[in-house]
């Protein structure tokens, strides 16, 4: 079964990629690297966006990066990120890579934010110790994860350390001989090694319409 869950993953990742027009995740098999158009019969023949449309791109690039979350997951981080003091974009960044499975992803311990949430739903992640399955818990600064012991020889683990298409970025802690990372703090929007430009200040203006 394994093998059909991958392709799945892969699947989804790269419907993502073609929907959106863009190589999400910097990943070489994008099909984005081989056709920059979107999907469909229309896909070459695209009209200038409405500044609707860019606004609703950005939220979409946002929502897919982070393994497609639900609109109503999504938009209560940005209530969220309002209700705190300072730029609400800046927070909603902070608030989206605090979520367990984009830290798993982060720390280079699954190959993508999908195999991440997979990892959390079926057990393989220790949070400070004990075992967590939900990939939405949001980690505060301090907090450590590990995989746990039978879970650290996992093929899509072991591709993930190895890749050279990733670093860990600074805000993390990450020990990957012990298969574990440190959550040093919520990062600012010019930290985080996004292959694509995000644009959190106009998934604000999507939702103050």
């Amino acid at each position: 079964m394994a093998p059909k869950v991958e392709h799945k993953r892969h699947s989804s990742k790269h419907k993502i990629d073609r929907r959106l027009g863009v190589n999400l995740w910097g990943r070489a098999k994008s099909p984005l690297n081989s056709r920059s158009y979107a999907p469909g019969q229309h896909g070459q023949r695209r009209k200038k966006p409405t500044d609707f449309g860019i606004q609703l791109m950005a939220k979409q690039k946002l929502k897919g990066y982070y393994g497609n979350i639900g609109e109503k997951a999504f938009k209560k981080y940005y209530t969220e990120a309002s209700r705190r003091q300072g730029d609400t974009g800046q927070n909603l960044i902070g608030i989206l890579e605090s979520r367990l499975d984009a830290f798993v992803y982060r720390s280079m311990l699954a190959p993508t934010v999908f195999a991440a949430r997979q990892f959390v739903n079926h057990g393989h992640v220790l949070l400070n110790g004990k075992r967590c399955n939900i990939g939405s818990v949001m980690l505060k600064a301090g907090d450590e994860i590990q995989l746990r012991d039978k879970s650290r020889q996992i093929p899509a683990v072991l591709e993930a350390i190895a890749s050279v298409e990733r670093d860990v970025p600074e805000y993390i802690e990450a020990d990957h001989d012990q298969c574990k990372a440190k959550f040093v703090r919520a990062p600012s929007l010019d930290e985080v090694p996004y292959p694509v430009q995000m644009e959190p200040n106009l998934v604000v203006e999507y939702y103050s319409r």
